[in-house]
């Protein structure tokens, strides 16, 4: 029987001390997926414990490509919590994170409840506006090696997220060219076509998942809809920053020693 809440509280310790472990599946057998879901509740509690709040979820393998390299049908998806907002042009320490790296993706903030089977016309008539955005993801295992109970235990290795300007929420998201640079470099480019054809039906696949859960996307939540390229390590960079054409520019800042 996996012991949800000793795993919860390593993965936890993990993340606060930036300290990676090893990956779980191995050492417990392999976690069942509704177990790993199980963790990664127990893991955010002990967030909101310490005062962070609720305020939003994330998408993750919402590549076809993803999907198929990871044997998977579904997507996976995360919580996002207070503590891991940096605004638009901010700073973060490179101290809190392990091996980080960052992805290009379409935000999405809501204007009234979803959740359950819901239909894209109801997904796009939730939504209060939307955005550029960055997530930043940092594997709380060694190596950055995991399975896929493993990850989803691990809130789908997200650490931290910025969100550019918002726009009215009938902008076009579909399409959109996506160029993230590190350290002015380009390191990625894409479109948002890549978030499963349509970022719109990321947000109807994230109202299933977390309804199924047991959890309704609130008004205000913010949802990260999933990553438009392949993620970059950021390594010893400074600097990160994603032109999103229409959609505007979004990017943040690194202080501290290299990991």
């Amino acid at each position: 029987m996996t012991d949800i809440a000793t795993i919860a509280a390593r993965l936890d310790a993990a993340a606060r001390d930036a300290q990676a472990i090893p990956q779980i599946t191995g050492q417990e057998g392999e976690l069942a997926l509704s177990d790993a879901y199980d963790i990664q509740r127990v893991v955010i509690d002990h967030r909101l414990a310490r005062g962070a709040t609720l305020v939003g979820v994330k998408m993750g393998f919402t590549s076809e490509a993803k999907m198929a390299q990871m044997g998977l049908k579904d997507q996976i998806w995360g919580r996002l919590t207070s503590d891991m907002v940096v605004a638009n042009g901010g700073v973060v320490d490179r101290a809190r994170f392990i091996h980080p790296r960052v992805e290009p993706e379409v935000a999405v903030r809501l204007k009234a409840p979803l959740t359950g089977e819901i239909t894209r016309e109801e997904a796009f008539a939730a939504i209060d506006a939307v955005a550029p955005a960055l997530e930043i993801i940092d594997s709380r295992y060694e190596n950055f090696r995991f399975a896929l109970g493993d990850v989803v235990a691990d809130n789908a290795s997200s650490s931290a997220f910025v969100v550019g300007a918002w726009l009215p929420a009938d902008t076009d998201v579909a399409d959109v060219p996506m160029v993230m640079s590190v350290d002015g470099a380009v390191a990625e480019t894409g479109t948002s076509a890549a978030i499963l054809g349509d970022p719109i039906c990321s947000l109807v696949a994230a109202a299933r998942l977390a309804g199924a859960a047991g959890l309704t996307l609130q008004p205000g939540w913010t949802v990260m809809l999933g990553g438009a390229t392949a993620a970059a390590a950021i390594g010893s960079a400074r600097a990160v920053s994603l032109d999103a054409g229409p959609l505007g520019q979004v990017g943040f800042t690194i202080v501290g020693g290299a990991t």
